[in-house]
């Protein structure tokens, strides 16, 4: 039996990288899949690409109206949602001299307020049926700092928090609550600031190299493995919890004085 055959999920994100490769995943553990993302005729090449078993929903996630539409689609046409990825994120980098407070916000309103109106709008679905896992996608910079990217960082952090709030809300309902924190893992969302993403790819695999004891950066396919997990009943005792996907990026440091241990 195919892991999530029952299941029916909401990806947002889902037209490119990490959520793209979450929505083939489900689709191939037997689920059904709705691939949500502002960019409209990317997921619809998605959606085609998978089949039957998947559809294209237009969504911007900072928008509740949006996520009362997509729910709404989602169920007429698949059944109630069962899981939930809140995958869609923004990056910009700056320092905070910088960094202004229109980008802050732009920054904050995807990647928080767009995982708290998911939320918000799927958990009556999940109630009426009982059961529901949702998924939010934070970061190895939901667990510790990093320069140039306070709004990201602010953000990441908050999903954290939110995570585990609504996992004790949600317990007693049989809806759990996780969120994943990917390692270094190139995709488009990395690849800004106008720079050549040869280079920038090149930067983040020697520095991922030097610093993770794995020696090299992750693959969208690696993160979606845990997504499936996630929304399999594998996880069934598993919420308000951090899974991180990094290679051991966040294990430690050498001890002072030690030479590079990788």
């Amino acid at each position: 039996m195919a892991r999530l055959e029952s299941e029916v999920a909401i990806v947002t994100g889902g037209a490119r990288g990490i959520g793209r490769a979450i929505a083939e995943a489900y689709v191939a553990e037997g689920a059904r899949v709705c691939v949500a993302d502002v960019r409209i005729e990317l997921a619809q090449q998605v959606a085609e690409a998978l089949g039957e078993s998947a559809i294209a929903l237009e969504l911007d996630v900072t928008d509740e109206q949006s996520w009362n539409l997509a729910i709404g689609a989602c169920e007429t046409l698949f059944g109630s949602v069962t899981v939930l990825v809140n995958n869609a994120g923004l990056a910009e980098g700056a320092s905070i001299d910088d960094t202004t407070l229109e980008s802050y916000r732009r920054v904050t309103e995807v990647n928080q307020t767009g995982v708290f109106l998911g939320m918000k709008t799927v958990i009556p679905a999940m109630k009426r049926v009982g059961h529901g896992s949702i998924i939010n996608m934070s970061s190895i910079d939901g667990l510790v700092g990093s320069p140039r990217i306070i709004s990201y960082i602010a953000s990441k952090w908050a999903v954290r928090g939110m995570t585990k709030a609504v996992a004790m809300e949600m317990g007693p309902f049989s809806i759990r609550v996780n969120s994943i924190h990917p390692g270094h893992v190139v995709t488009e969302l990395g690849l800004r600031d106008g720079l050549d993403p040869s280079v920038i790819t090149a930067m983040v695999e020697e520095h991922t190299a030097r610093h993770a004891p794995m020696q090299r950066t992750g693959t969208p396919k690696e993160i979606a493995a845990m997504a499936v997990f996630l929304a399999s009943n594998e996880s069934s005792y598993c919420t308000g919890a951090e899974f991180v996907v990094d290679g051991g990026f966040t294990a430690g440091y050498p001890a002072p004085g030690s030479p590079n241990p990788y």
